[in-house]
């Protein structure tokens, strides 16, 4: 894929350039230079271009300038560019505003010594007149005279300096949005203080509900007021169209694969990804930036081992439904690997977690889910699912198969348990024990971050779940599939179960075990043990649980018959069950011999 010529990586930066324009801006930027340099000696005016966060105010600034720049001599204007935003909290702003003007004047030939010398004074007289700034507009006089009673004067001497002066002054002012209150105040003091200067026009660009908001607060006042008496002449920077956005996401997303081969691409793919998915949430520059720095950060970590196509979608939902994005992450077997669980559970849990989405959003993330998995295209869509694919799926690096799954996902922060509703899919397999079992041992396969297992977490959570989520009737089976596969279950070594005082799995799974068997009644629980130790399966939890039993008696008196609450059988079944397990045991160790 080709580099564009907008290099820069830095996606929140504005364009110099009016060549470089995608969003339309250029235009009106040309326009609105035209008309400054073109204005009737005007005095101290002020122009606002009012636009949201990133929609584009500092490049159609930076668009003024350039065309500015570009006038004749006798046309062109002294420029002053000046950010308070830079300067905010730490310096005087109307100070460095004045210096800057000076810094600017004093390398223009053009401009008198006089001009620079009364604009100095002025300043210094300026910079000291306290806060609030309202007191600034008809009292100017008699503030000025109350600090120095040359202040007048000094005001009077830079207008006639002006007057003499040939050339415009265009002041330009960006991120006002970003002041506090007291700044901003500073900033509209000036203004209203060189109210009278001949040829000098401010372009200020701001989000104008972001200013009247933080002015209401401060002031308690309408801040919409305060800027009508500033604002002469104001403009509202349009929404971009589609095909603008479209254009302009499109170069940024070159900048980041340009490196990938066009081959890799399938056009007619990414096409149906973007076109039904992906484009009814890119409806300004805002969104544009938000997905460019997410993919800025998150592909460097995954650059050729992942479906570029795929890859975009994926960070698309994690831009713009987080919620979605984190149901995806946590839960790989919904999503990807065989059709284990019913279809119609599938279905009822899918359209469960889109129904939570806001009704604009619902369409376009369920097209975006079904395009990047086949199986929920067959589950939501009725189409055919050729599970015979996934080596396809593996060699093209789709997040479909179940072995690439995992690295779409390296930069996200899975948490260490399953939510609440993949829980309930498991229990509702608890009434078939062979999909139960099955289940099991494929959470035993996936690892979690930190070395984790995702059927350790679900063991965990299964110990501390409440009664109502488990049928009593449902116990028995669940305790014999937990038996079943234990031995897989211990093959599945956990990196937390490596330490010293770390749990290990089979600490786990005989707690859990408990846990079930408490919920019986004691004779249910001693036929069940029995009937799995008959049966001779996990030896070595079955010895385990028979330790445990045994130290659990062994805080007693031994010769103590009768039942105690809180065990788990009492003294004379234990006995029968040590004997069944040692003759089980034995009768294992002669078969192996």
């Amino acid at each position: 894929m080709q580099q564009t010529e907008i290099k820069d990586i830095s996606v929140d930066s504005s364009l110099v350039d009016p060549e470089k324009d995608l969003l339309g801006h250029a235009g009106f930027a040309k326009y609105l230079a035209d008309s400054i340099c073109k204005m009737t000696s005007p005095e101290g005016f002020v122009i606002a271009v009012y636009g949201s966060w990133n929609s584009g105010k500092s490049t159609l600034l930076n668009f003024v300038v350039h065309y500015l720049q570009q006038k004749p001599d006798e046309e062109q204007p002294i420029i002053v560019p000046f950010n308070p935003w830079l300067l905010s909290g730490h310096q005087n702003i109307t100070r460095r505003f004045f210096e800057q003007l000076q810094n600017v004047l004093t390398q223009k030939s053009s401009v008198s010594k006089g001009l620079k010398e009364r604009l100095a004074d002025f300043a210094n007289v300026i910079s000291d007149i306290p806060l609030p700034y309202a007191q600034t507009g008809k009292a100017l006089a008699t503030l000025l005279d109350d600090r120095d009673k040359e202040a007048v004067e000094f005001k009077e001497e830079v207008e006639d300096k002006l007057l003499q002066q040939q050339r415009r002054i265009v002041i330009t002012i960006d991120d006002i949005d970003r002041l506090p209150a007291d700044d901003i105040k500073q900033l509209f003091r000036i203004f209203k203080a060189m109210r009278n200067f001949t040829d000098v026009v401010y372009l200020l660009v701001f989000d104008k509900e972001v200013v009247i908001k933080t002015i209401a607060e401060s002031e308690q006042i309408s801040g919409e007021v305060d800027l009508e008496k500033i604002i002469q002449m104001s403009f509202q920077l349009p929404i971009p169209q589609k095909t603008s956005l479209r254009r302009l996401l499109f170069a940024k997303l070159n900048n980041i694969f340009f490196e990938t081969q066009k081959q890799q691409i399938n056009q007619a793919r990414w096409a149906e990804i973007y076109f039904q998915g992906i484009d009814c949430f890119i409806n300004s520059n805002r969104d544009i930036v938000r997905l460019i720095n997410t993919l800025t950060v998150t592909y460097p970590a995954v650059k050729d081992e992942v479906n570029p196509v795929d890859f975009i979608a994926i960070e698309s939902l994690r831009v713009f439904s987080p919620k979605i994005y984190r149901i995806v992450s946590q839960n790989p077997n919904i999503f990807v690997g065989e059709l284990n669980s019913s279809i119609d559970e599938l279905k009822s849990l899918l359209n469960t977690w889109i129904a939570q989405l806001q009704d604009e959003d619902k369409q376009p993330i369920k097209n975006l889910l079904m395009h990047l998995f086949p199986k929920l295209k067959y589950i939501l869509g009725d189409s055919y699912l050729d599970e015979n694919k996934e080596l396809e799926w593996r060699e093209q690096l789709r997040v479909c198969s179940l072995k690439i799954f995992p690295i779409y996902f390296r930069l996200s922060f899975l948490v260490g348990e399953l939510s609440n509703t993949p829980r309930k899919l498991i229990f509702d397999l608890i009434g078939d024990t062979d999909k139960f079992k099955t289940h099991l041992t494929e959470l035993a396969k996936q690892k979690l971050p930190g070395g984790t297992t995702q059927v350790r977490v679900f063991l965990e959570q299964l110990e501390n779940s409440n009664k109502q989520e488990i049928p009593l009737d449902y116990i028995p089976s669940i305790v014999e599939a937990l038996f079943d596969v234990s031995e897989e279950l211990l093959l599945s070594r956990d990196d937390e179960s490596n330490g010293i005082l770390n749990f290990g799995n089979e600490v786990i799974i005989s707690r859990c075990i408990s846990q079930l068997l408490l919920q019986m009644d004691e004779t249910l629980r001693f036929e069940l043990l029995k009937k799995i130790i008959i049966q001779g399966k996990a030896l070595s939890i079955i010895n385990y649980e028979i330790a445990t039993l045994k130290e659990q008696h062994s805080q007693y008196n031994t010769d103590k018959s009768n039942y105690e609450e809180g065990w788990l059988v009492n003294v004379q079944h234990l006995k029968e069950l040590e004997k069944m397990t040692a003759r089980i045991q034995l009768e294992s160790d002669t078969t192996y011999k």
